[in-house]
């Protein structure tokens, strides 16, 4: 089995208008897809659903001088990162088609490096 990252994205604009009664829908849908990932015989390792953009902050490592410190996010957008899971798949088909009913805007797929070997990244 592999390990894949989720990254959830959705738009700002949900995220500045999303009511109580639509976040709690949200959050049966994630439950919801908790257990499809189950019964595929997946397994969900960790996540989390992370606070809107504007409470980010960014570091930005300058070479020869101290990092920049800077409030919100690195780039503008209209997506806003608001979550990620770690999943633990077959292969990436399977995460893959797992991605699809994840509930979210986007959903970013990448494989977990396993850092345990020598030759690093894979290319």
């Amino acid at each position: 089995m592999a390990q894949y990252m989720f990254l959830l994205f959705d738009s700002e604009e949900w995220y500045d208008n999303v009511t109580a009664e639509e976040w709690q829908q949200a959050m049966k849908l994630h439950g919801a897809f908790a257990e499809a990932v189950e019964k595929a015989g997946a397994r969900i390792l960790g996540g989390e659903a992370l606070e809107r953009s504007s409470t980010a902050s960014t570091v930005k490592q300058r070479e020869g001088a101290e990092p920049l410190v800077t409030d919100g996010p690195f780039i503008e957008t209209k997506e806003a990162l608001g979550g990620y899971y770690v999943i633990e798949a077959r292969d990436l088909d399977q995460a893959l088609e797992l991605a699809k009913i994840c509930p979210s805007g986007n959903v970013e797929v990448r494989p977990v490096m396993d850092t345990s070997m020598d030759s690093g990244p894979s290319v």
